[in-house]
């Protein structure tokens, strides 16, 4: 699944500690979601929609959706 975790806490100048902080998530755990290793759960995935104050729709993408339509 892609997201835009890394670009929107590049875009507020936080580091993978800092966005970990604030979601009581480990540095690893963040860096896992960024690159596609890790699939946050539904509870992360919201914190981390509430974090950035967007929906969750609009920082995970999931490409199997795209698939579907074509």
């Amino acid at each position: 699944m892609k997201n835009r975790v890394r670009e929107l806490r590049e875009d507020r100048g936080w580091t993978q500690i800092d966005l970990g902080n604030r979601l009581s998530v480990s540095r690893q755990t963040i860096y896992a979601v960024e690159t596609g290793l890790y699939d946050p759960s539904l509870p992360l995935a919201l914190a981390i929609g509430r974090v950035f104050g967007c929906p969750v729709e609009q920082i995970f993408d999931d490409d199997s959706r795209k698939a579907r339509k074509k």
